[in-house]
């Protein structure tokens, strides 16, 4: 990846952005390939979903991510470059299409700062191929942001993407970025905080519920009882029509303040609908070659008393079908890490993921990454994990799709980026919404295996859904 001249600050100086730009153009009509200049400044801490809330425009891509534990917070906005793409070789296909673009990239920092590795933005649909009419995003989205807003605790990067060809006007482009840092250096709260008056109104809504997934567990533990297959995981959606449009950045600030110990993220695809949720479940996490992944499954509810919650996590440590369900999950992701030749390391028993109103299973598994294993490799063969899926695998697909009454999309799939460098970081979209004006489908599910009771595995999704709804205003 080509790296420019350093600048003290392109953004303090038009004369000096226009010069960068320029560099890139003659490098374009050198190469006779155009080439991507990305820029990374640091600025007086914002807060990333701030900026979304006040910078992104309904047509515009936005990915938003953040971690509050790990005290990371990023914002994608625009698009430089996207691909969308479906079939059973999407996973290679996004990692041929990143690649393939790593050498154009001419980047820049001020004189004190690392150059930023280019961070691709992915969202993938639990099932390879979708429904047109039912999913309101393709089976695959990847896409290179304009914008790039980072925070990590007290500091802030700002890291901007453009695709520059001979022809362009760079008098304008200047303009554009310009007036478009400008406008993310002063981002601010906005909307977020209401009076109670206007909360009341707002929660006012139609809830639309097919009370058909205690049917479909019944369904489901048929082949589990005659050994067809060992767990299946089902999801139930819930469809909200409200009185006024859904606003999902008030939503995501919502989730963030009742869910701190989750990945709370968003993802658009361009046409105003966005999808945003509360994750407890971390697929992969690469660092300089080091990888992390989560088993979690198995879950109970957390107690009304200390004294009830206590007795409530011992009961999940010492339920066998609870165990069973977890041992499952962390068996299938350490004998597929081991077939890709990598050795994990993790616990022989799981610890407790309390959450604010659930509490699970958690076993981490760490490892050391060979070079040649690309992120959006181990990802093709981790997902779906049995924590989403069940097992086997392909029978368990076959009969989600024969069960449930509606088109998953990107609940249960794969959201996260992964950089130039060989870093990642992907969760599973669960507990997750789509919203799309008055309109919000809620998706929550549970692992069912041998021993489930349809009426608890009811009371688990509701449990689930019902953390969902208190965060929609």
């Amino acid at each position: 990846m080509p790296v420019a001249p350093r600048y003290a600050c392109l953004f303090q100086d038009r004369k000096h952005l226009y010069q960068f730009l320029f560099e890139c153009q003659q490098r374009s009509l050198e190469k006779q390939h155009p080439q991507i200049a990305s820029i990374s400044v640091e600025i007086d801490p914002v807060d990333p979903l701030a900026v979304l809330h006040e910078v992104v425009q309904p047509n515009q891509f936005h990915f938003y991510f953040e971690q509050s534990l790990s005290g990371e917070k990023v914002a994608a906005i625009g698009n430089a470059l996207s691909l969308e793409v479906d079939g059973s070789r999407r996973f290679e296909k996004t990692r041929q299409f990143i690649q393939s673009h790593l050498d154009h990239f001419i980047s820049t920092a001020a004189h004190d700062l690392p150059v930023v590795p280019p961070r691709f933005f992915c969202g993938f649909t639990f099932f390879d191929q979708v429904s047109a009419s039912q999913s309101l995003f393709p089976a695959t989205t990847v896409f290179l942001p304009q914008w790039q807003i980072l925070r990590r605790r007290d500091e802030c990067q700002v890291t901007t993407n453009w695709v520059i060809h001979p022809r362009l006007n760079l008098e304008h482009l200047t303009e554009t970025i310009w007036e478009q840092f400008q406008a993310i250096r002063l981002a601010r709260y906005g909307v977020f905080h209401l009076p109670d008056e206007m909360r009341h109104r707002l929660n006012q809504w139609d809830i639309t519920d097919t009370d058909r997934f205690m049917a479909t567990v019944i369904a489901a533990l048929k082949p589990i009882h005659t050994h067809r297959i060992n767990k299946i995981v089902l999801a139930h959606a819930i469809d909200v029509t409200a009185r006024f449009p859904f606003q999902w950045a008030r939503s995501l600030y919502n989730l963030r303040q009742l869910h701190p110990d989750c990945y709370v993220f968003s993802i658009s695809n361009g046409k105003g609908q966005s999808f945003i949720g509360a994750s407890p479940e971390r697929l992969i996490s690469i660092r300089d070659r080091t990888l992390i992944t989560d088993a979690l499954a198995g879950s109970a509810p957390r107690g009304k008393t200390t004294h009830e919650d206590g007795e409530l996590a011992e009961g999940l440590i010492n339920s066998k079908k609870e165990r069973h369900e977890h041992h499952v999950v962390v068996e299938f992701l350490t004998q597929t890490l081991r077939q890709l030749g990598i050795q994990p390391q993790f616990a022989s028993a799981p610890r407790l993921l309390q959450l604010s109103n659930i509490q699970h299973l958690h076993t981490p598994i760490r490892a050391d990454l060979p070079n040649h294993l690309h992120p959006l490799d181990i990802l093709a063969e981790l997902h779906p994990t049995p924590a989403v899926a069940g097992m086997p695998r392909d029978m368990a697909c076959h009969l989600i799709r024969r069960l449930e009454p509606f088109e998953r999309s990107l609940y249960a799939g794969p959201l996260g980026w992964v950089d130039a460098q060989g870093n990642a970081e992907f969760i599973v979209g669960i507990r997750s919404a789509f919203m799309d004006g008055h309109h919000a489908r809620l998706y929550a599910g549970a692992g069912i295996v041998a021993g489930s009771e349809p009426e608890r595995e009811m009371a688990e999704v509701r449990l689930k859904l019902q953390a969902l709804l208190q965060a929609l205003v």
